[in-house]
């Protein structure tokens, strides 16, 4: 089974590698300047469709601009916005930031691209509920554009279906599932098979009434759980509003020099700033992967373009506004370069085994740790060029209150490390720094404020990508398997909190490569189709602004 998951991780390095992601910015940015920047239409004219001015809600379709978009938003804001930014502030540093708000706005011309394709190439048979996503649009666009490759293009669809259905069952429902119940087990003990049974009863309430019901469930949720997390989030930086000005500079600096270090941050260059923030704005909004135009195509309308616009606000509002709300929420509490929370009277020095360095002291320091706690101190390394750079080196707490000691993951160097200071630092991965964060606004604010909007970003993904894997099943095999599939997806959110999950390491390695296909699927189809959605794109805004479209 390693060898197996260690094979997954070798093609996971390829498939989702830094070129591989510079790649796909790149698409956005050509989309960019092909669409005439189309944030620009998102922001004013995607704003007047949901509000429902420019749309009369003929055509084709189930559900409105708001609820699709709703719908979509419910399936990328979510563990990501929470623990991911927290990974990239506390890795990448402030300037991380910065190259996230960058990516986003291209993100925004990659969404409006392959939403317009999906709404160009949907499948109407039954008008009040149609069938849409990359797969529709490898069957119908790619046969159009080369006529004699009927059977090729139905089968990329096909294969776009395979990793689309795996991820929905994998990251977009056992990940969701997996993290609620072990963060309400944490925080509050309850067990993790309540927490599981409680959501397949929520989830299935909700699927079982289709995209339509789908649609009503998200037009409430996304805009109740985003006003939760905003408010909290206004609250914290509020306390801390003297510091704004200090932290707009510092993310504006750290992107073009490097973040120095800092208590717990060892300090990040700016190319380690780019890739962070770039990879968050890029997995945060799913721009490019194709997932959510199989939401958008669900929408009711005679112009294709329209959800096209409306689906480029996905970007702003999941990564320009949530994602910038948690990492000034975490830059302005100070938690990324927190202190010590205990320290050894004197700075240890380091020890070499035949596994690598490790601090020659295995006898814990007075401090907030309990057994199993992993914590990390701070050394700095000779790299090859003569510069020294900060690492840190982790260990785990073991034993009981009254004798703790910490078992040392050693550190593979030619040269030996030096410790910075004597401190010991807390180890607070993703979610737990953003909940320490929401915490310094209020003590407490953030075990209750992560644990409430997990259970409501996690519940509402698990509710849309159920959507997005009955459709690649539609394309499969059609209509009949429909009801088995909702049936199998509630009781997986059972099976998986029953406990056998003990780490979501595989979950999560085997949902990366299902991206990683989905991506390279979607992408290619997306710039050889590109220019029909262009095309359609200019023709819409040609005929807004000559007036022969008007508001309703």
């Amino acid at each position: 089974m390693q060898t197996f998951m260690d094979t997954l991780n070798v093609i996971n390095g390829v498939m989702l590698s830094v070129p591989v992601l510079l790649a796909l910015l790149g698409v956005g940015v050509l989309f960019t300047f092909w669409s005439g920047f189309c944030q620009y239409r998102s922001l004013t004219h995607g704003v007047g469709l949901i509000s429902g001015r420019w749309d009369s809600k003929k055509g084709p379709g189930a559900i409105s601009h708001f609820q699709a978009l709703s719908a979509a938003l419910s399936a990328t804001v979510g563990l990501g916005n929470i623990a991911g930014v927290a990974i990239a502030v506390e890795l990448g540093g402030p300037g991380a930031v910065f190259w996230m708000w960058m990516v986003g706005l291209a993100g925004m011309a990659l969404k409006t691209t392959e939403v317009t394709l999906s709404m160009l190439y949907r499948n109407t048979d039954n008008p009040s509920n149609p069938n849409g996503g990359p797969m529709w649009v490898a069957r119908s666009g790619l046969r159009e554009a080369f006529p004699g490759i009927g059977k090729l293009a139905s089968l990329i669809g096909a294969l776009f279906c395979l990793p689309l259905i795996l991820f929905a069952l994998t990251g977009g429902n056992m990940f969701q599932a997996w993290s609620v119940a072990e963060t309400t087990r944490s925080y509050f003990g309850v067990p993790t098979w309540v927490s599981g049974l409680v959501m397949a009863v929520l989830v299935g309430l909700v699927i079982l009434g289709g995209i339509k019901r789908i649609g009503r469930f998200a037009g409430t949720l996304v805009p109740l759980m985003c006003g939760i997390y905003v408010l909290c989030g206004l609250f914290v930086i509020g306390k801390n509003a003297d510091m704004l000005p200090d932290i707009v500079r510092l993310i504006f600096t750290s992107a073009f020099s490097p973040a120095e270090a800092s208590g717990a941050f060892v300090g990040a260059g700016v190319g380690t700033a780019f890739i962070f923030g770039m990879k968050r704005a890029l997995f945060s909004s799913e721009a490019g992967l194709g997932s959510a135009p199989i939401a958008h195509s669900a929408v009711k309308t005679k112009e294709p373009v329209t959800e096209g616009v409306v689906g480029g606000l996905e970007p702003f509002i999941d990564t320009l506004v949530v994602c910038t709300l948690t990492a000034f929420v975490i830059l302005s509490s100070g938690v990324w370069q927190r202190g010590p929370a205990g320290e050894w009277p004197a700075t240890p020095s380091t020890v070499q085994s035949d596994k690598g360095w490790a601090p020659a002291i295995d006898s814990a320091p007075p401090g907030p740790w309990s057994d199993g706690d992993t914590v990390f101190v701070v050394a700095t390394l000779t790299q090859d060029d003569g510069s020294t750079a900060r690492h840190r080196l982790f260990g785990q707490i073991e034993g009981d209150s009254g004798n703790l000691s910490i078992r040392w993951k050693p550190l593979s160097s030619a040269a030996q490390p030096q410790l910075v200071d004597a401190g010991l630092y807390e180890n607070l991965p993703a979610s737990t720094l953003t909940a320490r964060a929401f915490d310094s606004g209020f003590d407490g604010l953030g075990r209750w404020m992560v644990t409430i909007t997990i259970w409501l970003f996690a519940i509402s993904t698990m509710i849309t990508w159920s959507y997005y894997g009955e459709q690649g099943m539609i394309y499969l095999s059609g209509q009949r398997l429909i009801v088995p599939f909702r049936v199998v997806w509630c009781g997986l959110i059972v099976v998986t909190c029953l406990g056998f999950i003990r780490t979501a390491a595989e979950i999560d390695t085997i949902s990366t490569v299902a991206i990683g296909f989905m991506l390279a699927i979607n992408v290619p189809v997306m710039v050889v189709l590109g220019s029909k959605a262009m095309r359609a794109y200019k023709d819409y805004f040609r005929r807004l602004d000559s007036g022969d479209i008007k508001e309703v």
